[in-house]
């Protein structure tokens, strides 16, 4: 069982918690029917999720073989077969499909297509084109925020989706510096060859900065303050410069870049975020 939990990457579903970003974000986080949908929502992101990154572990066996790290990878490691891992991809699409039929809307539904064809498309050949492969990485996390807002019928500030954007090309920049740092041959994965270090180091700062503007001005935003009431939401940034800055120190070090492992082996950052959430909670909710 550990090996398939390990297959579907569950520890990867902190991601998928964008999905309530939407919804917590509206000071509507407890209302049952809305929540329930979130929920039925979350569940579907998880799935089909899983199995984006079981095909792609189908699909990159022989290359994650010759990787330092990821020739632990179940499939890579011969200890989930390839039919195996084809089957369970088969249950979880299902249940993606019925968990998002509970909480059908035709938008929701047309995202949800759409982010499985990109990650296809990205396991398929993308991976290897320079930006494409940045593009398609930061619309999974616009399409969780999408999908979550669509499902729980919440409206979205433009700033906070400009935010969302700015952040998630920086995690995903991050990913390939670091990358590019451990295993700078191309071997084990080929769209390295083709992003300068300095090229990296300039967009990341770039994007960095801009997600911190572009949060700065959604909390001090007329039409933010209004929808919610109060004017404290400017308090928090700098609990978000204090997250983001201690982020990129992180992956100044030795991480290998990846977001979700970055934040689970850092408690610092950790209890940032923590900090970060409780501000939230008691400025929308008390």
């Amino acid at each position: 069982m550990k090996n398939y939990l390990k297959l579907m990457r569950v520890h990867h579903y902190i991601k998928n918690l964008l999905v309530f970003a939407a919804l917590a974000c509206s000071g509507q986080f407890f209302n049952k029917e809305k929540l329930l949908s979130g929920t039925l929502a979350f569940i579907s992101f998880c799935m089909i999720s899983s199995v984006v990154y079981i095909v792609n572990d189908i699909r990159d066996r022989e290359k994650d073989r010759k990787h330092p790290t990821k020739c632990n990878r179940p499939i890579a490691s011969g200890k989930v077969s390839v039919k195996n891992a084809w089957i369970v991809a088969c249950v979880l699409f299902i249940v993606a499909c019925v968990c998002n039929y509970f909480v059908f809307n035709a938008a929701s539904s047309v995202l949800l297509l759409l982010y499985f064809l990109l990650n296809l498309a990205y396991s398929f050949g993308l991976k290897n084109v320079p930006i494409a492969d940045l593009a398609i990485l930061v619309s999974g996390f616009l399409i969780r925020i999408l999908y979550g807002a669509i499902v729980t019928d919440i409206v979205i500030s433009n700033w906070l989706y400009l935010t969302v954007i700015a952040i998630a090309f920086f995690f995903s920049l991050g990913k390939r510096r670091n990358e590019l740092k451990q295993i700078g041959n191309g071997e084990t994965r080929k769209v390295l060859k083709a992003y300068p270090i300095n090229f990296l180091d300039k967009s990341m700062n770039m994007c960095l900065t801009l997600a911190n503007v572009f949060y700065a001005l959604w909390s001090m935003d007329d039409n933010t303050m209004a929808h919610y009431n109060n004017q404290y939401l400017i308090f928090t940034v700098p609990i978000v410069l204090l997250i983001t800055m201690k982020y990129s120190m992180t992956i100044e070090g030795e991480s290998d870049g990846d977001p979700v492992e970055v934040l689970l082996h850092d408690k610092v950052l950790l209890l940032l975020c923590g900090v970060y959430a409780a501000a939230m909670f008691f400025i929308l909710y008390i």
